[in-house]
């Protein structure tokens, strides 16, 4: 995929560790060749796109079965550069401190900065850098998960590298995908970027404390979101003020919730016919 987005060269997932608990030192780097397109030939390149996004896919289901198993939201979070990510999940990290399991998976081309940032909230976190790659992938999130310590019933954040293109062609396994959307961007990104917009789940449109002083029509883009994805959830924020982050808040809860709540009625279910089929068992013996 890459080599028709101009990502190019090696895929390189470089991950830096840190101090995350439970794991000393750090591991090597991980290494994974992109295809490079040869030639000219059209159904070449569309069959290459479909073989890297097959094998995408098949990394992304191993990642959703080990969330599903372990009750794990991961929430993938996406957006342009500058839209107030890191800045979003610090204050979204020191409100979570306490209540339930959380780890973050930091995605950038280059730096541990954000990782860096991360873990002054006592979060653990690992980097990944994808060098001249615009996007995170399944197989580096798996390898990162790896490195992180075990979070049963928790909650996962996955911060993308900035970017509203290829993002949305690579399945990482999460079950949620939360879009962020500066006032400073402008109302026309979900129109100039509809694939994004059209795989979100949540939309949080940031620094709404900004409006007083720009030239952004809130209604327009509200429309625009609308007429892109009429299902998604919209929630106006302002991360570095607070403004309303407690919607934020309600909402992680509902879904980690909902999440739990499905979790244990397949536990529930599967005890049933463990006790179903004991009971035949013991009918069988007598």
């Amino acid at each position: 995929m890459c080599a028709t987005c101009g990502c190019g060269g090696d895929h390189v997932h470089d991950h830096d560790h840190g101090p995350t608990p439970g794991h000393g030192g750090e591991s090597p780097a991980h290494h994974h060749p992109h295809e490079e397109v040869m030639g000219i030939d059209g159904t070449r390149i569309v069959r290459m796109e479909q073989d890297i996004l097959a094998r995408n896919d098949a990394h992304a289901a191993e990642n959703r079965r080990h969330f599903a198993e372990r009750a794990i939201l991961a929430l993938n979070l996406v957006s342009s550069p500058g839209s107030g990510k890191t800045t979003l999940l610090e204050n979204t990290l020191r409100w979570l401190h306490g209540r339930c399991p959380v780890a973050v998976i930091e995605g950038d081309q280059q730096t541990a900065l954000d990782a860096e940032r991360i873990r002054v909230t006592g979060t653990p976190a690992v980097q990944i850098n994808t060098g001249r790659v615009c996007h995170l992938d399944a197989h580096g999130v798996g390898h990162a998960l790896a490195d992180l310590p075990a979070l049963d019933r928790g909650i996962l954040f996955i911060e993308n590298v900035g970017n509203l293109v290829c993002p949305a062609l690579f399945d990482l396994g999460e079950a949620t995908t939360v879009l962020i959307l500066s006032v400073t961007e402008g109302e026309d990104k979900p129109r100039k970027y509809p694939a994004m917009f059209h795989r979100a789940n949540l939309i949080l449109i940031n620094k709404i404390d900004l409006l007083p002083y720009l030239r952004f029509d809130l209604d327009a883009c509200l429309t625009h979101i609308r007429q892109t994805n009429p299902g998604a959830d919209i929630i106006q924020i302002a991360a570095s003020t607070g403004q309303g982050m407690d919607r934020w808040h309600d909402w992680l809860e509902r879904r980690r919730h909902d999440l739990l709540q499905a979790r244990l009625a397949r536990l529930e279910g599967d005890a049933a016919a463990l006790r179903e089929d004991l009971d035949r068992s013991g009918r069988a013996r007598v």
